[in-house]
């Protein structure tokens, strides 16, 4: 089945309706959810009912990423690229979804073609969300609205700066390939407009947050707002993926060795 924006979609079967092919392409995006974010959001979920349900305020619970998967250093390596490259195939779904689509991922503009531009634009973007996010968290954190975010508690071994920089631009890659560049175009395809289909993809975004807390749905949310304005601007994914990438890079290794001198609650001394 190939998908055409015209709505008409031929198979080796011969054409099918309109209708059915709605009905495919619904499917196709709760699958790909399903396989990805969708299935974060669902975890996002349960896991901020139990923080709120639990005795504790939320703002004095632990919020993780980057998690150590051994007590061996070796085999905790081994786990963490192992993680990094299946966690990528997502992204490689979608690229074939996008084929039978007559597209590719540079129709979503993720390709190297926009060189030193691509990277100025995310360099400004990130500066301006990552500075906003940063106020925004330690506000909601104060306020008892979110939990205390934990970047990463890899050990201290050579491989935790470069895996933590990896992970960063593996969530750039995967969030703005599949939220930002496939789920704007399938909800296009489907007829929605350009304002519901940017809070709808925003919205999945915030959701699969959740389990930070309330600052972290909110933050997120807006945040998928802005990329997606930056995206219908720029007609390409590739600058926010260099942004997501470059914000959760300054996180993760800003935890470990600055954050403590910015006074963010949890910060490692």
């Amino acid at each position: 089945m190939a998908v055409v924006d015209e709505g008409v979609v031929p198979t080796g079967g011969g054409p099918v309706s309109e209708a059915r092919w709605r009905t495919l392409l619904r499917f196709e995006v709760l699958v790909v959810l399903a396989l990805s974010f969708g299935q974060s959001a669902v975890y996002s979920f349960v896991s901020i009912i139990a923080k709120l349900t639990a005795k504790q305020a939320l703002n004095q619970q632990a919020a993780g990423l980057n998690a150590s998967q051994s007590s061996r250093p070796w085999l905790d390596f081994t786990y963490q690229v192992l993680d990094l490259g299946f966690s990528v195939a997502i992204v490689a779904l979608v690229a074939y979804l996008l084929l039978r689509d007559n597209a590719s991922l540079r129709t979503l503009g993720f390709d190297l073609s926009g060189g030193w531009r691509d990277w100025a634009r995310g360099a400004v973007v990130a500066a301006g969300i990552g500075s906003a996010g940063l106020g925004l968290y330690v506000v909601a954190h104060a306020l008892n609205l979110n939990a205390t975010v934990i970047p990463t508690t890899l050990p201290d071994v050579w491989w935790r700066v470069p895996v933590l920089l990896l992970d960063a631009f593996r969530n750039g890659v995967t969030e703005e390939v599949v939220v930002l560049g496939y789920l704007l175009r399938r909800f296009e395809q489907l007829g929605f407009s350009r304002t519901r289909s940017e809070i709808m993809s925003s919205l999945v975004r915030g959701s699969y947050h959740l389990y930070q807390g309330f600052g972290g749905f909110v933050g997120n949310f807006v945040m998928g707002l802005i990329f997606c304005r930056a995206y219908r601007r720029w007609g390409r994914v590739m600058p926010l993926v260099v942004a997501h990438g470059l914000i959760d890079s300054v996180t993760f290794v800003g935890w470990l060795y600055w954050a403590h001198y910015l006074g963010i609650p949890g910060a490692p001394k």
